[in-house]
C-alpha cells in the first residue's frame, strides 16, 4: 500500500537524536507537513544522550553524560542532515559549516594519551602490538559474524594484546571491555580503519564548538519547531498493538500514559510508527560533591519496558534481555567538573601539552577505576558563565578500588572522585584549592555500553522488519548490517532508512564508508600496526 506524504501523519516514540532525525528527513525529502508529525517523549527535553543540562545534583554546576567524536568519512548521514540546519548562533551558517570551520581552527592533535601511575606520559605512537597480536586482528578480520557468533572479545585476543597501547587506546576511544562482542569490535575495526594511525592523536576526530547538545540538538530541535513538529513532552507509550499477518503487518494503535492518564492512539490509512527501543543513558542517576548515585537495576526507564513489550508479540522484533539483562557488564560512571577557577585547567594545559580545544582523552592506564579525563573548547556550554571551565572523565573499572581512595568509584562522592583523578595526574600541590573551587556531577548509566553486549542474529530487529507496512524500529539496538552502534550517525543512518522506504523517498542514502576497500588507507592502518 502506498502512503501519500502530504496525508501521512507521522507517530515517532522517542525525541532523541533518531526520532529527531526521522522527522526532518520526512518533512525535508519525503515532503510530510510538520504539522503532520507527532514525537511523543517520555522526558522533559529531547536529544536522549545528546544532552547537556544543569546538574540535577549540583546547583550552578553542568554536567554531560558523554561526550562524542565525529569522524568526517563516517559520518555521512550525519553530515546530510546537519548540512541544512542552521546553527545556534549563526542562522546563515548550517551546522555542518560549524562543525568543519571550528575543526579547521581547532585542530585535535593529542600529546597527552596514555599516562601510568607515574604521572609519566607515554609514547602511545608506540603501539606495542607483536606478531601474534597482529595474527589475532587479521584473524577476527577474516572470521564473518555468524562465525564469531556470541564470542568475547577476549576469546579471541592474548593477555598481551588487551594491554598494549593500541588497546588502551581503542577501548577508551570507542569504550569497549573486553567481554563485549567480538563481532561489534570486528565492525568497529572495518569502519574506522581510517583511525588506526591517528589513535595516539586522535587527529581524524571533529567535535562541536559546544557540547554536541547545544551545537547540534537545539539547532534542530528549532528547526523543527519552525516547521510546525508537535512536540509531546511528558508522553510515555507503553505497548502497541499490530496486526498479525506475516505478510503485511501494520501498527494499530499506540498506548500512552500521560499526565492525563491512559488512553490510546489510533492509526488510520496513512499513519507510520517510528519507535524507539532500549537506551544506554535510561535510569541515570546523579551525585553531587558529597553524594554517590544510585544503580537502578530494574528498569524503571520506559524505553526497555516498551521494547518488552513489543518482544513478545513478534519473534523477529528483538531481544531485549540481551543488552539490558546484565547491568554488571554495561554500566560505567561519567563525571563532569564545573571548575570556578582555573587553576586545574592551566596545570592540564601544562601537562598535556595541548592548549584548550587541541586535546585529546588522556587515559591513566594503572589507575584502579581506569580514569579518562578531557578537556575540551571552553566555553562547552552554549552559556557557560565567565570564568567558569568543565572538564569530563569517566571510569570504565568502576567495581574496583581506587589507589588513592580505597573504595569503588561506583560507590564513591564526588570530592572523592574528584581528589583520585588529582592524585593520579600528580596534581597534589593544587588539590585544596582545585576542591575548594570545583562542583562535581557525577553520572552513573546501567546501559552505557549495553549496545556491545555479546550478541546473535536476530537479537536486534530489522528497522523495518518483513513484512512491516507502516511502522519502523529506530536507535541503537535495530541492526543496520556493516554500520557501527554507539554513534551519533548510526542513530541517524537508521532513521533515514526507516523514512526512505515507508515513504518511498526517490533519493540516494550515502553509503557506508569502506576503508579497507582503498589501497592508501590499508597501507597507513598497515604501518600503524607495525
Amino acid at each position: 500500500m502506498t502512503i501519500d506524504p502530504k496525508q501521512a501523519h507521522l507517530w515517532i516514540v522517542g525525541g532523541g537524536i533518531a526520532g529527531m532525525a526521522a522527522a526532518a528527513f520526512a518533512i525535508r525529502d519525503a515532503g510530510v507537513p510538520g504539522g503532520n508529525i507527532h514525537i511523543l517523549e517520555e522526558l522533559g527535553h529531547v536529544g536522549g544522550a545528546m544532552d547537556a543540562v544543569d546538574s540535577p545534583a549540583m546547583p550552578g554546576a553542568m554536567v554531560t553524560r558523554g561526550a562524542r567524536m565525529f569522524c568526517e568519512e563516517v559520518y555521512q548521514t550525519t553530515w546530510d542532515l546537519f548540512s541544512q540546519i542552521p546553527s545556534l548562533e549563526n542562522p546563515d551558517v548550517t551546522v555542518r559549516e560549524e562543525i568543519l570551520d571550528w575543526n579547521d581552527k581547532h585542530e585535535t592533535h593529542g600529546k597527552a594519551r596514555l599516562a601510568d601511575a607515574r604521572h609519566r606520559i607515554l609514547n602511545a605512537g608506540d603501539y606495542g602490538l607483536t606478531p601474534r597480536d597482529r595474527l589475532e586482528i587479521t584473524r577476527m578480520l577474516a572470521l564473518s559474524e555468524k562465525a564469531l557468533g556470541a564470542r568475547r572479545i577476549e576469546d579471541l585476543f592474548s593477555a598481551h594484546f588487551l594491554q598494549t597501547n593500541f588497546w588502551h587506546m581503542w577501548r577508551t576511544t570507542f569504550a569497549f571491555q573486553k567481554w563485549n562482542s567480538a563481532a561489534e569490535l570486528r565492525r568497529y575495526f572495518l569502519r574506522f580503519i581510517q583511525e588506526f594511525d591517528n589513535l595516539d592523536t586522535l587527529s581524524g576526530v571533529r567535535r562541536t564548538k559546544y557540547n554536541q547538545n547545544d551545537s547540534m540538538i537545539v539547532p534542530l530541535q528549532r528547526w523543527l519547531v519552525a516547521q510546525g513538529v508537535d512536540v509531546r513532552f511528558g508522553t510515555r507509550v507503553t505497548d502497541v498493538d499490530f496486526t498479525h499477518s506475516p505478510q503485511r503487518r501494520r501498527a494499530t494503535r499506540l498506548h500512552v500514559e500521560d499526565s492525563t492518564g491512559s488512553s490510546t492512539i489510533n492509526l488510520d490509512r496513512n499513519d507510520l510508527a517510528f519507535l524507539t527501543i532500549g537506551s544506554i543513558v535510561a535510569d541515570t542517576t546523579y551525585g553531587g560533591n558529597d553524594t554517590v548515585p544510585a544503580l537502578i537495576r530494574d528498569r524503571v526507564d520506559g524505553s526497555w519496558s516498551l521494547w518488552e513489550e513489543l518482544a513478545r508479540k513478534e519473534p523477529d522484533f528483538g531481544r531485549p534481555n540481551t543488552f539490558c539483562g546484565n547491568v554488571d557488564e554495561s554500566k560505567w560512571e561519567s563525571f563532569t567538573l564545573t571548575m570556578h577557577s582555573d587553576t586545574l585547567i592551566k596545570r592540564w594545559v601544562e601537562y598535556t601539552g595541548n592548549e584548550l580545544g587541541t586535546g585529546a582523552m588522556t587515559t591513566l592506564i594503572e589507575s584502579g577505576w581506569y580514569l579518562s579525563a578531557v578537556v575540551v573548547g571552553q566555553p562547552h556550554f552554549a552559556n557557560q558563565p565567565d570564568g567558569t571551565y568543565t572538564m569530563w572523565g569517566w571510569g570504565l573499572e568502576i567495581d574496583n578500588e581506587g589507589d588513592y581512595i580505597k573504595k569503588k568509584m561506583s560507590q564513591a562522592t564526588g570530592t572523592e572522585i574528584l581528589t583520585e583523578l588529582i592524585h593520579q595526574l600528580g596534581f597534589e600541590d593544587i588539590l585544596d584549592e582545585v576542591l575548594a573551587t570545583t562542583d562535581v556531577t557525577t553520572s552513573m548509566m546501567p546501559y552505557a555500553s549495553a549496545l556491545f553486549a555479546r550478541r546473535v542474529p536476530g537479537d536486534r530487529p530489522k528497522v523495518i522488519p518483513d513484512g512491516a507496512q507502516n511502522f519502523a524500529f529506530l536507535g541503537q539496538f535495530t541492526e543496520l548490517p556493516g554500520d557501527v552502534v554507539f554513534t551519533v550517525e548510526y542513530s541517524i543512518h537508521g532513521a533515514m532508512h526507516a523514512v526512505y522506504e515507508l515513504l518511498r523517498v526517490d533519493r540516494e542514502i550515502p553509503p557506508i564508508f569502506r576503508g579497507l576497500r582503498d589501497p592508501k588507507v590499508l597501507v597507513k592502518a598497515l604501518r600503524a600496526a607495525y
